[in-house]
């Protein structure tokens, strides 16, 4: 049976035109046969024999190919290049044969159908390089080898965004995946504009090779696509034929092992041994296979800067072609490049420096200072020179800042200046292509607080402040990067107004600061799409230049170098009339970057404290709150520890499944942000991550931070995925904290009592913002706990006594309803106490009462008694009185002793018992008379008194 190799094209030289040579299978003792093979079967015969080829392990040296008629290593001739037991792609006009871009989507519909959103997703040739798919669909570049030997493979990539995902992995013929540690798995990301190689040990026999993206577009942002080139692999036995060099490359020499690109203004066919120069009516860029004619020259082909300071403290405004200059000057309608500007003032010296004689800025000697202006003068005694970089002229480029080009297609733009200084600021240049990236570098040796800061405990050791500016008028983006860490710190896509923007640098080491600016990911022409930088200022800097002074504290008259400047201890401040150390009061923390006055000591917000080192505010999980005037006291220690809360899931677009986890260190822990945050964590639960896989995790220190989980079902990752993690709570602000994305992201917890939850609750989100925040810069939280509720005190029951039951009576004590309380104190227990089943003053009102009844009725018979006796008499009186109504005199108005009445007295009317009485008491008085009818043997008549 004959192999059919993976290169089955082979050079006819030294060949049989009707037939062509093939080795056989390699048998158990690492031999093989040569076979000759028709082109067509059936159109010759005769062949020659087969031979003994070379052995399986055989191969021939870089710039060399087996000629199989003779078996031997034959060099290559000039325009070609072999690598003898290797193979290379470097042409990416389409994808070269045996690769296939393969375009999968784990997550299934709603029918459990896999979703077609991802079929038009695939990896992209570029021409000399190839880009991955820009959007969250799962992309793989499949390439199958057969090595004879131990090899390798290694390529050329650049992977500058971590919202896609790339890993590059090996399976063998049963599609089982080779041992990789993660380091060799997972790609490192690189700077923007930056190439970095890649490089992985292959074993002999069937490999297959995936290089496989997917980006994760949660937020919504376009991710930046991972470009490959100069794919090479090492372990094939040999090959049977030299590669022609591409257009627009060549090799000089025989026995070439690489082609090289043709320079400016020259082209090459394919195979070209040298390139051929351009007419000087056309032009061509590096690597380019024909030149084309060059456009008559307008306002875009040229840019102006100023020339440095002259002797005589002048500079003018000068012009300069674009280069690589491509256009014609001397052809119709094209414009000429203008004259060059009057000679103006020079602008001061930066901050730091001062001016010499021939108008040339040198740094301050150390111990002094100056404002750009003014020559350098010693700081006085009780100060210390302001440490830094200030930079706001820009006549000159500072001496520790450098500016560059690269371009993503390996374009020479190198020997061009990426910014130009324009006086009161440094602007993006033009660059040779609007894919170019325009390179900004300044670097920093590294960071020295002042003597009055070295004492603090804080985590600040400087800051980089810059104000600059966007015009565009099309996708430009500004990267501001730290190189040390290849970390895009921030980015700005499109035009921006004039703003400003400050990095705080928590550890100290040197590192360089990068702006990187890209008119367009498209070449396309926008020169006047720029990126403006007014100002940059950095504090703090080792070997700085000091703009000012700054007061420190002193030591003491009684010391031995009185004085002299020393570092105050943690917490402490410089006191304005002494100039000596004091301690912040309690509860206030220190700005990191001021500690003069006791105003640098800030207090602590409401239900925060400071931590012993004043450095920064916390809460110790208790605190006190009198409302109503009642005390309400707080234990939150149970809920110390740090809290998860995951939210989702939620799809994207094309429905890719990620959830939201927040982890929130609510309290204690000495101030300590405990809330962790990691990229790349293989599993969620337990984060199981071991030494190959830490190195590559990026992880976020916070009171509440936020991360993006990919789930590892469905999107065929074998490890659930974690990124853009991100920090919403760094500074403890107290019982309520607000803010704008202007200034950061802000995080509200709201803690609610809730006694039938446990101590660790439940924490949630609002239900009308699902990710917690519905603006994207302030988060809410809703804790329901327990441990949320005010400690029980006298006043949260009441006591309820019993009835009196045999003479002993209980009393009970119940909680308020609802209860609003945990633990404090406890409620009493059962009491009881001996009591009577008549209540004395129960008794005494009884006894009262009938005594006061017993008295009226006495009272009222005895005058009623007197009365009637009153009336008879007055009656008997009126009887016998003589009819001129004249009453005799009476001697007596009572009755003889045996005397009985002998008329009967009727009343006109029954009068009441209080009439009665009310009568009696007028009869007293003598002043009134009362009408009776009297009933006799005489006649009956009316008399009136």
């Amino acid at each position: 049976r004959l192999v059919v190799w993976i290169n089955c094209f082979f050079s006819s030289r030294g060949y049989n035109t009707d037939y062509y040579y093939e080795y056989t299978e390699c048998d158990s003792v690492g031999s093989r046969w040569r076979v000759a093979i028709p082109r067509i079967l059936g159109t010759c015969s005769a062949l020659p024999t087969p031979t003994r080829g070379t052995d399986c392990s055989f191969s021939c040296a870089a710039g060399e190919f087996l000629e199989m008629s003779a078996q031997q290593c034959t060099t290559c001739a000039a325009g070609s290049y072999s690598l003898g037991s290797g193979v290379r792609f470097d042409q990416w006009d389409t994808i070269p044969a045996g690769f296939t871009s393969l375009a999968t989507y784990m997550d299934p519909g709603p029918s459990g159908e896999e979703s077609q959103a991802c079929n038009s997703s695939s990896w992209t040739p570029q021409g000399v390089y190839l880009e991955s798919s820009r959007d969250e669909c799962t992309v793989s570049l499949v390439y199958a080898v057969h090595l004879e030997q131990q090899g390798s493979v290694s390529f050329s990539y650049q992977y500058p965004d971590n919202n896609i995902f790339f890993e590059f992995y090996v399976q063998n013929e049963q599609c089982q995946e080779m041992a990789q540690t993660d380091d060799q798995k997972w790609i490192k990301l690189t700077t923007n504009g930056e190439w970095d190689t890649h490089t992985v040990n292959l074993k002999s026999g069937t490999n297959i090779l995936y290089w496989r993206t997917t980006g994760i577009l949660v937020g919504g942002k376009m991710v930046k696509p991972v470009l490959l080139r100069n794919i090479q692999i090492e372990g094939v036995a040999y090959t049977s034929e030299c590669f022609p060099c591409r257009p627009g490359w060549f090799s000089s020499s025989p026995g070439s092992s690489s082609c090289q690109p043709c320079p400016r203004n020259t082209s090459s066919h394919k195979g070209a041994a040298s390139c051929t120069p351009c007419p000087d009516t056309q032009y061509s860029h590096e690597g380019w296979s024909q030149c084309k004619e060059r456009p008559p020259c307008s306002e875009k082909d040229y840019f102006q800067i100023h020339t440095a300071c002259d002797s005589e403290g002048k500079t003018q405004v000068m012009y300069r072609w674009v280069e690589p200059r491509i256009c014609e000057e001397n052809v119709t309608g094209a414009v000429a490049l203008p004259p060059t500007g009057e000679r103006e003032a020079c602008p001061p010296c930066n901050p730091g420096y001062y001016n010499t004689d021939d108008s040339t800025c040198f740094p301050c000697p150390p111990g002094t200072h100056s404002d750009g202006t003014s020559v350098c003068e010693e700081c006085p005694a009780g100060t210390e020179p302001v440490l830094g970089y200030e930079y706001k002229w820009w006549n000159v480029l500072p001496s520790n800042m450098k500016t560059s080009c690269f371009n993503v297609g390996n374009s020479k733009c190198d020997d061009m200046n990426g910014w130009e200084v324009a006086g009161d600021h440094i602007r993006s240049g033009a660059g040779g292509s609007d894919n170019d990236y325009l390179i900004l570098n300044l670097h920093v040796p590294g960071f020295k607080l002042p003597t009055s800061l070295a004492g603090m405990t804080g985590t600040e050791f400087g800051r980089i402040t810059f104000v600059f500016e966007t015009i565009c008028s099309a996708d430009c983006e500004l990267y501001f990067m730290m190189v040390k860490s290849t970390t895009v710190v921030e980015s700005w896509e499109g035009s921006k107004e004039r703003q400003s923007y400050t990095h705080i640098m928590t550890r100290n080491a040197s590192v360089s600061y990068t702006w990187a600016f890209q008119r367009t990911n498209q070449v396309r022409r926008y020169i006047s799409d720029v990126v403006i930088l007014y100002s940059v200022s950095v504090t703090n800097v080792q070997d700085g230049v000091a703009s000012a002074c700054r007061a420190c504290a002193l030591l003491s008259q009684s010391s031995q170098r009185p004085g002299s400047c020393i570092p105050c201890p943690a917490g402490f401040y410089i006191d304005r009339d002494t100039n000596r150390c004091q301690e912040c009061p309690p509860n206030t923390y220190l700005s990191g970057h001021h500690t003069y006055g006791e105003d640098a000591c800030l207090p602590c917000g409401p239900g925060s404290k400071s931590n012993k080192e004043h450095s920064r505010c916390y809460s110790d999980c208790s605190f006190s709150q009198t409302e109503h005037n009642r005390t309400l006291t707080f234990d939150l220690s149970s809920l110390s520890p740090v809290a998860s809360l995951t939210i989702g899931p939620s799809f994207t677009s094309k429905g890719t499944k990620y959830l939201h986890v927040f982890n929130v260190s609510l309290c204690g822990h000495q101030g300590k942000m405990a809330a962790v945050c990691t990229d790349n964590v293989t599993d969620i639960a337990n984060k199981d991550m071991g030494s190959d896989s830490t190195q590559f995790v990026n992880s976020v220190d916070s009171f509440i931070c936020q991360s993006t989980i990919i789930p590892a079902d469905g999107r065929g990752f074998r490890m659930a995925l974690a990124s853009q993690s991100i920090s919403l709570a760094d500074t403890f602000l107290g019982e309520m904290a607000t803010g704008s994305c202007q200034r950061g992201r802000s995080a509200v917890m709201t803690i609610r009592c809730n006694p039938e939850k446990t101590d660790r609750g439940k924490l949630t989100v609002p239900s009308a913002c699902p990710a917690g925040t519905c603006d994207g810069c302030t988060f809410h939280f809703l804790w329901e706990s327990g441990s949320a509720c005010p400690r029980c005190t006298q006043d949260d029951y009441h006591q309820i006594e019993g009835a009196c039951k045999g003479g002993v009576q209980e009393t009970l004590s119940v909680w308020n309803e609802p209860k609003l309380c945990i633990k404090g104190i406890s409620l009493t227990a059962k009491s009881s106490a001996p009591c009577e089943a008549i209540a004395l003053w129960l008794k005494v009102g009884v006894g009262g009462g009938a005594f006061l009844a017993v008295l009226l009725v006495s009272l009222t018979c005895y005058f009623w008694k007197k009365n009637k006796r009153l009336e008879y008499k007055y009656s008997r009186l009126v009887m016998s009185a003589n009819k001129e109504c004249e009453l005799p005199v009476a001697d007596s108005c009572a009755l003889a002793e045996g005397e009985e009445p002998e008329d009967d007295v009727v009343y006109s009317h029954k009068p009441s018992l209080l009439g009665k009485l009310r009568a009696i008491a007028n009869k007293r008085e003598g002043d009134s008379s009362e009408s009776v009818q009297l009933k006799s043997s005489q006649s009956e008549r009316w008399v009136w008194g």
